[in-house]
């Protein structure tokens, strides 16, 4: 079974027995051998072997929107976050720069990241990070304000810490979410974890965990106003198509019409933030998952593998590969060879992410909107 077979059957599962209990349950970590009360596909929602939208599809199908309302939301919490990121740029060029001039404790940043805290849940959770890839989004939100309020440490730290080591590590959710935990999202409204409520939803496997609980929300100045990017996209197709590893859903293209078509996985040597090995080969095997099902001409390629095919063609169709490191990359060779790239973008997030330009509340508003408009529902 490839990891497109094990998504489906994965989602197909958690639909049909477990999603009724989501709103319930879905808060509490009982530990990394018993996630039936979550999905566990973000994995394979942050590259797009599964569709957000299908997957909500699916999902009304087998139920009424009344009683899965509370997933429906999450799922719509990934989409809402890639288009607030859209029309605000900066914020991650921003977040890759703070990377490399923000002050910090060596001492205790080194503890942090290799589980020597004197907080024994911050240290378990480190574990299970680097073991299995993953992590409860409870224990994520716990993780990053414990990093960032108990632990002092840079919110963009941890941002770059868990994109290491995540396989649902994506640009938009990833940093905005940490963002959001320091009170940067919502200005001066931060995420404080409590002792009682990690003792509440762990089952009280740990019990009076001392944290600050007292801490003052993370202040920047910087302004982050709208201002959307100028993507190039034309009706004009080319026959050379260009999919990276976060953007793998090509069911709403006519692949027929291309030539060839390069699947694009860059190697630490061109990130800024370098990937664990284990993460790297997920996405090799995610990417092969989707190469299996095209039948015609296509290769997997890296960063050189782009360069090399640049040198004979300058025009390209491509995929938007969304704000990250991706993007960052191709806008690179974009300017230095001279390419002529035709992005395309989902109808889907198109209308989205129009809602994104205030807060989520806002755009919940809008969900049965978005729902009726692509007949959803």
């Amino acid at each position: 079974m490839n990891i497109y077979e094990q998504a489906k059957k994965q989602s197909y599962f958690f639909i049909k027995e477990n999603i009724l209990k989501y709103n319930q349950l879905r808060n509490y970590d009982f530990g990394t051998n018993k996630r039936n009360n979550v999905s566990c596909l973000s994995p394979f929602l942050s590259h797009r072997i599964l569709l957000e939208y299908n997957l909500i599809n699916d999902v009304l199908k087998k139920h009424p929107y009344s009683k899965v309302e509370k997933f429906i939301q999450e799922v719509f919490w990934r989409i809402y976050w890639k288009g607030w990121l859209e029309i605000r740029p900066t914020v991650w060029n921003n977040f890759l720069y703070d990377l490399n001039t923000i002050q910090f404790n060596k001492a205790t940043y080194e503890n942090a990241i290799n589980a020597k805290t004197e907080i024994s849940c911050f240290n378990d959770w480190v574990y299970e990070l680097k073991k299995f890839n993953y992590l409860h989004n409870h224990t994520r939100m716990w993780f990053a304000s414990i990093w960032i309020f108990t632990l002092k440490l840079p919110w963009q730290l941890g941002a770059k810490f868990f994109l290491e080591h995540l396989k649902d590590g994506d640009a938009s959710s990833n940093t905005l979410s940490w963002r959001w935990v320091a009170g940067l999202q919502t200005k001066g409204k931060h995420y404080l974890a409590q002792s009682w409520n990690i003792s509440k939803f762990t089952n009280n496997k740990y019990k009076n965990v001392k944290l600050n609980q007292n801490a003052l929300p993370v202040i920047d100045k910087r302004d982050y106003k709208i201002s959307p990017l100028k993507i190039d996209k034309t009706d004009i197709t080319n026959d050379q198509l260009l999919i990276f590893d976060n953007e793998l859903d090509t069911q709403f293209l006519e692949l027929q019409k291309y030539k060839k078509i390069y699947f694009i996985l860059l190697t630490n040597n061109t990130r800024s933030i370098k990937l664990d090995v284990k993460v790297l080969d997920f996405k090799k095997k995610i990417i092969n998952s989707q190469v299996e099902k095209i039948d015609q001409e296509t290769k997997i390629i890296d960063e050189n593998g782009l360069i090399n095919i640049t040198e004979n063609s300058k025009n390209f169709d491509a995929i938007y590969p969304s704000i990250g490191e991706n993007f960052s990359f191709l806008k690179r060779k974009i300017k230095e060879n001279d390419l002529k790239v035709n992005f395309i973008t989902k109808k889907e997030d198109d209308y989205c992410w129009k809602y994104s330009t205030k807060g989520y509340f806002n755009f919940k508003l809008n969900i049965p909107t978005i729902l009726s408009y692509f007949k959803l529902n």
